[in-house]
């Protein structure tokens, strides 16, 4: 599917101007803005602590801000939202087909009425054939597979994925990033993407938003223009090596007042 090129994309998501304070007065974020639009492939980067995770649970309406909006263009339909979590959060006692169905079943509609998207959705992660498989039968890449497709499986406007593949071993790792471009290219998804990883983050997005910590804040945008999808000869190509020098060296200048004081 074509995605419009940076700039030229209709908007979906703002966030203005964005606190978010929790008790004992701890500063999650401060003044964190941000515009999502269609096709867009955002990580947000930085260290623990920086509230990369909080911006994910305000966009999704998890919790409120303390200060600023969080405007969905049109309004916010039941099926704009999939979310895909650090861990796969399976239900081990429901088939591969089952955990799938459950945004479905959640809104009250028949498996036999869904059971096509469902298997549309499982060979665009490659599992058509294991459906009928539960959670132990599968490997740790193989459930986060499931879990991708369960958070594509309504065809929702934005999906959020909350460092989806940290667990998983780095071959692993990398062959889901090259399985989440593909998808991307399918499908034209968006995606906010939260990540500890530098080279994971000038991989996939083509927006990298670098936070800092105390308070959690966007202290740069870096704009990545290669085009997708993207394998590994943008992985070995002298320009991303450049842009993850830049953005480590950014991340990195953001920490280092911080570790002074320490």
């Amino acid at each position: 599917m074509t995605v419009a090129p940076l700039g030229q994309r209709s908007p979906i998501l703002r966030m203005r101007e964005v606190d978010k304070t929790f008790s004992g007065q701890v500063v999650a974020l401060r003044r964190m803005s941000l515009d999502v639009n269609q096709g867009d492939f955002i990580s947000l980067l930085g260290p623990s602590g920086c509230g990369k995770s909080t911006a994910l649970r305000l966009i999704a309406g998890l919790m409120p801000p303390t200060i600023g909006r969080i405007e969905w263009e049109g309004g916010q339909g039941k099926d704009d939202l999939g979310v895909v979590f650090q861990e796969p959060t399976l239900m081990p006692w429901a088939t591969v087909e089952k955990n799938v169905f459950l945004p479905f079943r959640l809104r009250g509609q028949s498996l036999r009425s869904v059971r096509d998207r469902i298997h549309e959705v499982l060979a665009l992660v490659g599992l058509e054939k294991f459906a009928e498989s539960y959670p132990r039968e599968l490997s740790g890449g193989m459930k986060m597979r499931v879990s991708i497709a369960r958070a594509l499986a309504t065809n929702p406007r934005l999906i959020l994925m909350d460092e989806p593949f940290a667990a998983l071993d780095e071959i692993t790792r990398q062959k889901l990033n090259d399985d989440l471009l593909s998808l991307k290219a399918k499908t034209g998804a968006t995606v906010v993407f939260v990540t500890h990883s530098v080279f994971e983050s000038v991989f996939l997005s083509d927006r990298i938003l670098i936070m800092a910590a105390r308070p959690g804040r966007v202290i740069r945008e870096i704009q990545i223009d290669a085009p997708y999808p993207r394998g590994i000869d943008w992985r070995t190509a002298p320009e991303y090596g450049v842009i993850a020098r830049e953005t480590s060296d950014t991340l990195h200048g953001a920490l280092a007042p911080q570790e002074a004081a320490e």
